[in-house]
């Protein structure tokens, strides 16, 4: 019989910081798997005790001092898959990935933190938006190689591609994070064969987004916003699809991360 998964992925932007923001996120969406981003912690100091304490026995996890840091937190049995790239030569904890068991059989779950980019979006004159760009344009490569199936790929993806991604497409086209050298590597990697997920649901000509600047005084009256976090599929996990909600109150949780939880349901 199939079974419902609940799926989180959300930047949490140090999780030693907002150990009880990632309790307050179980507590409210009972979620079986999450993905965070932006862990800020290195492996040994990783708070297993504390997180498997929330109910989640199975971990795995990449991380270092003050930056970067991704990890999966399961309920569920899950492989970690070895080997992976350590991206443009640089071993700087920005993807993990695993194998989850289910009824339906496996899913290969991918949890990525994209490089930012800096400020200055020219790759001549900031190296910081150069090795984003080479990032994206060497995982794309990679997805093309391996033709995934039954996968899902997470993450904050750190652009925002569409229209309607961000609060103004005409203000952003020169800001960093919905250049067009960013957007289009961004749908480049997309079509190696994935679905977005979240747009399966929000149709493209409606405003969704999952970033809020700490900048913005009132984040809600200025609602300027960008969608930076993504969850794509596989075709094949499309039917399995059966819910998506951006947890936009968590913007106003105490102490909170700039980027909201993303909650997708799959039925396997």
């Amino acid at each position: 019989m199939p079974q419902p998964m609940r799926l989180v992925t959300w930047n949490i932007n140090s999780l030693r910081l907002r150990l009880p923001r990632l309790e307050d996120l179980v507590t409210e969406l009972a979620p079986d798997i999450i993905c965070l981003q932006e862990t800020k912690v290195p492996d040994p100091l990783f708070p297993e005790d504390a997180v498997r304490a929330l109910g989640f026995e199975h971990l795995h996890y990449k991380g270092m001092k003050s930056y970067n840091g991704v990890a999966i937190l399961s309920r569920h049995p899950i492989t970690p898959l070895d080997n992976l790239p350590d991206w443009h030569g640089k071993e700087d904890c920005r993807h993990v990935g695993a194998v989850i068991t289910t009824p339906s059989g496996p899913v290969e779950l991918h949890d990525f933190y994209v490089p930012a980019g800096g400020d200055i979006p020219d790759p001549d004159a900031n190296p910081k938006f150069a090795h984003k760009l080479a990032f994206v344009e060497e995982v794309t490569a990679w997805f093309e190689e391996r033709k995934p199936a039954r996968a899902i790929l997470v993450g904050d993806l750190n652009i925002a591609p569409l229209e309607h991604d961000v609060w103004s497409h005409k203000q952003l086209l020169k800001i960093v994070s919905h250049t067009p050298p960013e957007t289009e590597r961004l749908n480049r990697w997309l079509e190696t064969g994935f679905v977005d997920a979240m747009r399966h649901f929000i149709p493209p000509q409606e405003k969704l987004y999952t970033w809020w600047s700490y900048r913005n005084r009132d984040w809600q009256k200025s609602n300027r916003g960008r969608r930076l976090d993504h969850v794509w599929v596989t075709p094949d996990l499309v039917p399995s699809l059966t819910g998506m909600t951006v947890v936009r109150e968590a913007r106003n949780w105490t102490s909170p991360s700039d980027h909201v939880p993303v909650v997708v349901d799959f039925q396997f």
